[in-house]
């Protein structure tokens, strides 16, 4: 099953997130706590998961970005792809970025964006095949402290 993410459900994300780029879990803090809750009121916030027997096995984040251009409609911003890595190559992150894209398109968005800090040719011909290009723009990053 592909959902929007239960607010219940922070521990399972951060432990899907050791399959991402993260060395480990988190402590419980204040501040934790403060942007889950801040992440679960945006309307714009949308975390999406792939549900299979109980386990979050998969799950992409899709933010609602409003804008003053291109007719007042807003885009979408596609980050945190990610599925564990025992059971990759099933589909499962499709799945996420397809609903990320309903999503998107239910919210009138003009464009769909994501970055991936990966050179994998696996990896760029997975997000070609999920419908971006690499041609349209060029990203800039600059990494604060």
């Amino acid at each position: 099953m592909v959902r929007e993410i239960k607010d219940t459900e922070l521990d399972d994300l951060l432990e899907l997130y050791l399959h991402l780029h993260e060395e480990s879990i988190p402590e419980m803090s204040d501040g934790l706590k403060s942007t889950w809750d801040a992440i679960q009121n945006d309307v714009n916030h949308h975390i999406i998961i792939k549900e299979v027997d109980g386990k979050i096995l998969s799950s992409c984040v899709c933010v609602i970005i409003p804008n003053l251009t291109r007719g007042v409609r807003p885009y979408a911003f596609v980050e945190n792809v990610v599925t564990h890595k025992d059971y990759r190559g099933r589909g499962y992150a499709s799945e996420c970025l397809a609903f990320a894209k309903q999503i998107a398109e239910k919210e009138n968005c003009y464009k769909m964006m994501l970055l991936t800090g990966s050179k994998k040719e696996s990896t760029l011909k997975f997000y070609e095949a999920a419908g971006y290009n690499s041609t349209d723009k060029t990203a800039f990053i600059q990494w604060l402290d």
